[in-house]
């Protein structure tokens, strides 16, 4: 007699996208923030697809997937031993040892699939400050929207560089590269695509920011080659493509937040390689000087900083341990006269480490993230409403120490957002269409 053919599962569009972002580490709330969904209908959608492929766990469902064909994650291949697995959880008829050694089983082959050993153990692998190991966080396509755009690739693959904009041209700066710590410099020109190499910078380094002010770049601090932190404070002109130096840091620093305001520069946190910081440091070009301004709410590196008006918001960072949701804003006309200059806004709807962050109007973009836990959305806060809404990712997972910046054009505002890590050293040039620019017939 002959037997039925076993008909192969089919999922549905929803449920198909559901299983993507489970397989990449999304819990039940990302899923649902992500997907725009209650966590209950997220939780009917795994019930289902977890009937449909005859799998008990998310462990199981995802290496099914992967094994199928259905999803693809960068880097990420099942072993051979992994593609036998549904066939060896018959559903009845099996003894509590048999249940025992397939769980195990089945987890072992988990943590091969997700959790790769790296090629190589270098001493500062395990570092914070460095990217020289394997990630642990797959990535994914983001979501398509119309006004998100690939651009030309930035040259040199890098995360941990300083990114700046000058006189309608975007400044990527140093870094760290799969070769190691560069100090190489590239310039974007939006308006013919394409990038030039300039003066790379004397000292190379990563972990750093960019800030302009009259007219040049400046570069401070930074960890360097040997994995020391560096107070010298760097400083290019872009008209002439030359570096420099100015008065150095109070003390060595590096993955701070840095923004320009009122003729100052102003870094915020970050770590000397020892620990964390909670300091602010002020530089005042007109007499090349660094002082102390009052401390943040608590010590962090891997944060943000943007500027609307005249005050400074500083988001999200790094304690070490885990990723922070803070939003705080900075005035610096407060500092020195008695009243406190930091004041509490509202939170980010999701923790990030090693974000970007710009500002248009009166509004500011969180991009990326991602230091331990997975991220699907970026954020945009509203300054007026003091409220954070989600905005479409081009990237999924783990991207972070990436750069950014904004160029006014004429159509409309536009951040590019450069380089980064997500689960490699990335080229990656997104273009995201903030503000249009709607012209009207005189009528």
């Amino acid at each position: 007699m002959e037997t039925d053919k076993v008909q192969e599962p089919v999922l549905s569009e929803r449920e198909l996208e559901i299983l993507k972002l489970v397989a990449s580490g999304a819990t039940n709330q990302q899923i649902a923030r992500a997907l725009f969904i209650s966590v209950n209908t997220v939780k009917v959608h795994l019930r289902n697809i977890f009937e449909k492929l005859g799998v008990e766990s998310r462990t199981e469902a995802s290496t099914y997937a992967i094994r199928k064909g259905w999803i693809v994650l960068e880097g990420v291949q099942v072993p051979a031993e992994a593609e036998e697995l549904p066939s060896l959880l018959p559903r009845e008829r099996i003894a509590l040892w048999q249940r025992v050694f397939f769980f195990a089983a089945a987890l072992l082959i988990a943590l091969l699939v997700f959790f790769p050993p790296s090629r190589t153990a270098s001493p500062s692998a395990s570092s914070p400050f460095t990217d020289r190991t394997e990630g642990t966080l797959g990535s994914l396509s983001g979501t398509t929207s119309s006004r998100w755009a690939s651009k030309a690739q930035m040259p040199t693959s890098r995360a941990r560089l300083a990114v700046a904009a000058y006189g309608g041209k975007i400044y990527a700066i140093a870094g760290d590269t799969p070769e190691g710590v560069s100090g190489v410099v590239e310039v974007y020109d939006p308006s013919t695509d394409t990038w030039t190499r300039r003066t790379s910078k004397p000292r190379p380094v990563r972990n750093v920011g960019a800030a302009v002010l009259n007219e040049r770049i400046f570069v401070p601090g930074g960890y360097d080659a040997t994995d020391q932190a560096s107070a010298i404070v760097e400083v290019y002109d872009p008209q002439s493509d030359v570096w420099s130096e100015v008065a150095p840091l109070p003390r060595p620093l590096f993955a701070y937040a840095i923004a320009a305001v009122g003729g100052k520069i102003y870094l915020f946190g970050g770590s000397d390689g020892i620990r964390y910081l909670d300091t602010v440091f002020i530089y005042d070009p007109s007499t090349d000087t660094w002082a102390t301004g009052t401390p943040m709410s608590e010590p962090r590196g891997f944060c943000a900083a943007a500027v609307v008006g005249e005050r400074i918001y500083v988001l999200g960072g790094y304690d070490g341990q885990h990723e922070l949701a803070l939003c705080e804003v900075y005035d610096p006309a407060k500092e020195g006269s008695g009243e406190q200059p930091w004041t509490q806004r509202a939170p980010l709807q999701m923790a990030r480490g090693g974000l970007a962050a710009v500002a248009i109007e009166n509004y500011i973009y969180a991009i990326g993230g991602g230091w331990t836990q997975y991220l699907s959305f970026n954020e945009r806060y509203d300054v007026n409403q003091d409220a954070w809404a989600p905005f479409d990712s081009p990237l999924l997972g783990q991207w972070r120490t990436l750069g950014a910046a904004t160029i006014q054009g004429k159509e409309g505002t536009v951040i590019y957002t450069i380089g980064g890590w997500s689960n490699r050293y990335l080229s990656t040039n997104y273009a995201y269409e903030a503000f249009f620019r709607i012209y009207l017939p005189n009528l």
